[in-house]
């Protein structure tokens, strides 16, 4: 059983593929931090962003199991990353390691942006994750100021619009949602309402 879910920053989707993984039984794969480390690495290494030829070498060797869950949150690594998955050969040289994880015996859990057209899209069931543009801003604003950092809304807002942006109109696994996937709306949903309406679309789509 694979399942995609897809959808913009701070749409939800993160907590509820965490939440199905566990419902179910099965791995969970964040694939939004597959790129964040990326970017954390190139930033750490001086290495701007749009360097595809040192972004697809950095991808290449990136070491998953090492990945710095603190590091890669920040909203300069999103931002960052935002540009290094824009990287065709970025995304060609992370595909394997994403459709590894979902190959799995038992199955798998992915989110990301580009998961039920390009990385699975044989997936038995596909949800696209979606809010309100200002929500998730506020979202993602209180997740950085929980984590310490100190940014406004503006701030927060100006760059989740850059990311959409950049995500919807890459010609390399744009973010779209997939002609079979099921759209779920969470702006007017608190979390756990948006975690059991997920299970029940699932649920429902597996029979």
């Amino acid at each position: 059983m694979v399942i995609a879910v897809d959808g913009p920053l701070a749409s939800g989707k993160g907590t509820i593929a965490r939440a199905l993984g566990a419902r179910f039984g099965v791995p969970h794969l964040d694939t939004g931090a597959l790129y964040r480390a990326v970017a954390v690495a190139m930033l750490d290494q001086s290495l701007p962003p749009e360097n595809a030829d040192e972004a697809e070498r950095v991808a290449r060797t990136l070491d998953v199991s090492a990945i710095d869950e603190s590091r890669i949150r920040t909203a300069g690594a999103g931002v960052a990353a935002s540009v290094v998955s824009a990287h065709p050969r970025v995304r060609a040289a992370l595909l394997d390691v994403q459709r590894a994880f979902a190959a799995q015996d038992g199955g798998a859990v992915l989110d990301g942006r580009d998961i039920g057209t390009v990385i699975c899209p044989d997936a038995d069931v596909k949800l696209f994750v979606t809010a309100d543009e200002e929500l998730r801003a506020w979202r993602r604003r209180a997740e950085l100021v929980n984590r310490g950092e100190e940014i406004s809304f503006e701030q927060v807002l100006g760059q989740l619009r850059q990311r959409d942006a950049r995500d919807a109109s890459r010609a390399d696994a744009p973010m779209i949602k997939a002609d079979d996937a099921i759209e779920l709306d969470t702006s007017e949903m608190s979390v756990d309402d948006a975690v059991r309406e997920a299970i029940k679309l699932v649920e429902a789509k597996l029979g």
